[in-house]
């Protein structure tokens, strides 16, 4: 009779747990909802930035070209200035995304932990339900985390090489050969080359955060409806 009313017990308990459980994972739901805003809007100023930065680059280009066409070695001096301040502003922004980069990088380590956490919970719980939706999850925030990871990654190579060509620029400074001004084209070409991967890759994180946004939506609906 004890071992029934016990178990009578539990059960009642597990029942009331479980609402005050699914209303947290509502709230958690419009925290990461208010994240991937928060991403969208700074990948928008990004692609802002980067098309910005690019359509500097190839003016740059066409300035060199004009100058060589005409053999104004004093032009093509003048430009020098004009590229070191730009790869300086590009290492600043660089320095700013990577920055951001990080803190959703924590963010990601953050959400994977509260997953374990509701893993634990709801299995103690008996919450088949609410251990589908913590799978799915993870599976989600481990994907955002392999994603952050990457773009991380490739801020800092892309930077590490705009710094080698910042270098390079410098020993060209008062040289004006052939083979000078040579380089210093070669040079552009590659820093546009970057600047134009960059802004493709910040569209297609735009069309990835409009999609976390569209799973975030769908599990606050699901959470809801089980809430009820």
């Amino acid at each position: 009779m004890h071992r029934i009313a016990l178990a009578t017990l539990l059960a009642s308990l597990a029942a009331l747990a479980a609402p005050a459980a699914r209303a947290d994972e509502v709230a958690r739901d419009r925290r990461e909802k208010a994240g991937d805003r928060r991403e969208l809007r700074q990948d928008r100023r990004e692609v802002g930035d980067d098309a910005r930065d690019l359509a500097r680059l190839e003016e740059l280009l066409g300035a060199l070209d004009a100058a060589r066409g005409r053999g104004d070695r004093a032009a093509i001096l003048r430009l020098d200035t004009e590229v070191e301040r730009e790869l300086a502003a590009e290492a600043r922004e660089s320095r700013m995304e990577a920055a951001l980069d990080r803190l959703e990088v924590r963010r990601d380590h953050r959400e994977l932990a509260g997953d374990r956490r509701d893993k634990r919970e709801e299995r103690r719980e008996g919450d088949r339900a609410g251990l589908r939706d913590d799978r799915r999850d993870a599976r989600d925030d481990r994907r955002d985390l392999r994603d952050d990871r990457r773009d991380l990654d490739r801020e800092r190579r892309a930077q590490a090489r705009r710094d080698v060509i910042g270098r390079e620029w410098t020993r060209l400074r008062g040289r004006t050969g052939p083979a000078e001004v040579g380089a210093r084209r070669a040079y552009l070409l590659e820093l546009i080359d970057l600047a134009r991967g960059e802004l493709r890759q910040d569209r297609k994180e735009i069309r990835e955060d409009r999609r976390e946004l569209g799973e975030d939506r769908r599990e606050t609906r699901e959470d809801r409806r089980e809430n009820r």
